[in-house]
């Protein structure tokens, strides 16, 4: 198959082209490295590279008429400084239309977009089920949103999955990376008082095998275990994997542009592909690291704010 992924050099992309290069898959990337690294886009056969970013329709328009794919994986996206709205405008949401128009032009037969869980802002009812009113109030959120909308006005099929927190190789946000780089170093750290969904690559990438099929089902999806574990236990979990003893740690309430609890409801996607969680989240926050453990972690991000926007 022919697949465009946009984003292809951050980390679920990435882990993407790995597992699906050697299947015989040629794979396209646009992506501008704000988050992602070239080195992940390396120069092998069946793998081809373009770097831009999606918010320049020319370039886009450009890529799908050079590459002519049957199928869209839409992983990019702008989140790395919450106070840069234009920028988040920009990407998520112009980037959106840029895909939907050149797909529609193209003849692409699927898109799958990879949508924040920011989308449902607080939620109302844990876990969150499939059909919960949209409510994001972050920059992200909004745009992140905004563009999925976009992409369903468009004339191209689309599979839209809210997601979990998918861990796995080169993993740069949330609270697994920020503690083991700064308990490594002997830094101090805090935990938010706040519990999320953890969800392993490898039943991420085995739901994607199944999502890529022309006639597979379309429309929005939680993929999630279905289970949310505070900060706190990530944060003793990274402590006694590096042999540090049990220790204090301050918990600081929830932030305004934060949310408390989310957990995702993905017993539609289960019905719908036939799929199911396989890795417990002990196991999936193991392997995580045992991965920086080999490879260390270099920079990290965050969605939240530390101020206000200008």
């Amino acid at each position: 198959m022919r697949i465009l992924i946009t984003g292809g050099a951050g980390c679920l992309g990435s882990n993407l082209i790995e597992h699906w290069l050697p299947h015989g898959h040629e794979i396209f990337v646009i992506d501008n490295f704000a988050t992602g690294k070239r080195a992940l886009v390396p120069d092998v056969a069946g793998l081809t590279l373009a770097e831009g970013s999606i918010a320049d329709a020319a370039l886009v328009e450009a890529c799908f008429a050079r590459f002519q794919p049957e199928l869209v994986v839409h992983s990019a996206a702008s989140y790395k400084d919450p106070q840069h709205w234009a920028e988040d405008t920009a990407s998520n949401v112009m980037g959106a239309v840029n895909i939907a128009k050149s797909a529609a032009l193209h003849g692409v037969k699927r898109i799958i977009h990879f949508q924040t869980n920011l989308c449902f802002g607080r939620p109302q009812k844990l876990p969150v089920p499939n059909d919960h009113p949209l409510a994001p109030f972050t920059s992200y959120g909004i745009t992140k949103t905004a563009g999925e909308q976009m992409l369903f006005l468009g004339a191209v099929p689309v599979l839209s999955l809210r997601l979990a927190n998918v861990t796995g190789p080169r993993l740069a946000i949330g609270p697994i990376p920020t503690f083991y780089k700064r308990l490594k170093a002997g830094q101090k750290c805090f935990c938010s008082d706040t519990a999320r969904d953890f969800m392993d690559m490898a039943d991420f990438l085995a739901f994607m095998d199944k999502a890529i099929a022309l006639d597979a089902p379309t429309g929005v999806f939680n993929l999630a275990s279905g289970e949310a574990h505070t900060i706190k236990e990530i944060f003793d979990l990274v402590a006694a994997h590096l042999g540090l003893p049990p220790q204090d740690v301050p918990i600081q309430p929830v932030a305004a542009d934060d949310v408390a609890v989310m957990m995702l409801d993905a017993s539609a996607a289960k019905a719908a592909f036939g799929w199911d969680i396989k890795i417990g989240f002990k196991e999936t926050i193991a392997r995580q690291l045992a991965w920086y453990d080999a490879h260390g972690v270099n920079e990290t991000y965050s969605h939240l704010s530390t101020g206000k926007a200008a």
